[in-house]
């Protein structure tokens, strides 16, 4: 994004100067051309009056010439009614071609033009006309090579300055937008590593008042919010999980008495003591769960994942609701790993549960290390997990099908308390196809 808006920025400070450039470039060329021009048929014309007024007594010099005229005019000539040539600066013998020299006109006694060169290759010529006594007309002349060198070597030097002009334009304003959008690069990265469980990070205050700072202090005031919601929503969750503990376990304890006697009403009983288990099933859940998002890292200490899992499949001893599914173990060698061992036996009791509660006859728990990682591998012979389930398995209280619904006795919570830990401990567990299929999960931590 940053670099997008440097790359626009620089490419409009690059347009707007060789706008700037071409506009003042042509403005500047036209005003020093016209002035040249204006000085020069100026110089034309004062010469040229300076003849007309020599023949007021309608008289023309000894022999048809002229003196020569000021510096800056090249030739001074006197014309009749008749258009000859009876007077001249140069040689009476070489007049140059006139067509195309201006005639003065009604309420005009003087006129100019610039005349194109007199031949290929030649340069072009101011002529100044003025009305003299006895119908004479004086024309002075003037090459304009003198002009046109200046016009060029303006031109040529736009030309040549308005692309290092440009570019200098466009680095700079490149460098200068770079500089200022610094601070919004180190305000996303920080941004992007705020997560669910780090709510308590800030993004950098540059200071000052401009817009990025007024930005990086409403982002860390929402933040703020965020976090004391976050906070409260935690705080209610864990309250109401440890509040609803002692009613549940008193209503469980009535239902047990009641289930023990001989009652007509024993089915319904029976009904309401698996609802109350599954509610304090729930209850639990969500108090760990609040616990794991807001609380202290777990603690570390020297763990051995084979051993938990050999443990932990000795003690369910492979029971599903009645029915027997062989739970076998494939662990030939210790998997160290550090971690809190109460936590991370029950990540994978939720693993192994969720996996005896949809295979159809096996489930294999393998605990090995792999490329650094203490790995934790339960595979079942179920239905398994679509592709684009994978990942949604993972989330608080969902179920994907009727397979997986509530009948089948889970919580929702189970895969969803398994991965918290398992990132509390800077691990992670996915959802894998199992080579034979069916569903694999596998927990991994440092």
């Amino acid at each position: 994004m940053v670099s997008g808006i440097r790359a626009r920025t620089a490419a409009a400070a690059a347009l707007a100067m060789a706008a700037v450039l071409a506009g003042g470039g042509l403005w500047l060329h036209a005003l020093l051309r016209a002035n040249l021009l204006d000085n020069t048929t100026g110089r034309a014309e004062l010469a040229a009056r300076k003849v007309a007024a020599q023949l007021d007594n309608r008289t023309l010099p000894p022999g048809g010439r002229l003196p020569v005229p000021e510096s800056g005019v090249d030739l001074v000539l006197v014309q009749d009614a008749a258009g000859r040539t009876v007077a001249t600066t140069g040689d009476p013998k070489h007049t140059p071609d006139l067509t195309g020299a201006p005639r003065p006109g009604p309420g005009a006694d003087s006129r100019s033009a610039v005349l194109p060169p007199a031949r290929p290759g030649g340069e072009r010529r101011a002529v100044v006309v003025v009305e003299a006594p006895g119908a004479h007309r004086v024309y002075a002349m003037t090459v304009l090579g003198d002009v046109d060198d200046a016009t060029r070597a303006v031109a040529i030097g736009l030309l040549a300055g308005a692309p290092p002009l440009t570019a200098f334009a466009a680095a700079l304003a490149w460098w200068v937008t770079g500089r200022a959008l610094r601070p919004v690069s180190a305000i996303r990265a920080e941004l992007a590593a705020v997560t669910g469980s780090e709510l308590d990070r800030r993004v950098p205050d540059p200071g000052g008042a401009d817009e990025i700072a007024r930005l990086a202090r409403t982002v860390n005031d929402t933040l703020d919010r965020l976090e004391r919601s976050d906070a409260r929503q935690r705080q209610f969750t864990a309250d109401a999980s440890h509040e609803l503990r002692n009613p549940l376990a008193a209503v469980r304890s009535r239902l047990e008495v009641a289930l023990a006697m001989d009652r007509p009403d024993r089915e319904s009983v029976a009904a309401a003591l698996a609802d109350t288990e599954r509610l304090q099933a729930i209850a639990a859940d969500l108090l760990l769960l609040a616990r794991l998002d807001g609380g202290p890292a777990p603690r570390s200490e020297p763990v051995d994942l084979a051993l938990l899992a050999a443990e932990d499949a000795a003690r369910r001893g492979g029971e599903r609701g009645g029915e027997r599914v062989a739970l076998r173990l494939d662990a030939g060698a210790p998997v160290p790993a550090s971690g809190d061992p109460a936590r991370l036996e029950r990540a994978l009791a939720n693993l192994v549960d969720n996996a005896l509660r949809y295979a159809r006859a096996e489930v294999v728990v393998r605990a090995t290390e792999h490329d650094g990682w203490a790995v934790l591998e339960v595979t079942d012979d179920g239905p398994g997990i679509l592709e684009a389930d994978r990942d949604r398995v993972f989330e608080r209280f969902v179920r994907l099908d009727a397979d997986r619904g509530r009948a089948s006795g889970g919580t929702g919570l189970g895969l969803a308390i398994a991965r918290e830990i398992a990132r509390a401990h800077g691990g992670d567990v996915r959802a894998l196809p199992a080579p034979t299929g069916g569903a694999r999960l596998v927990l991994r931590i440092p």
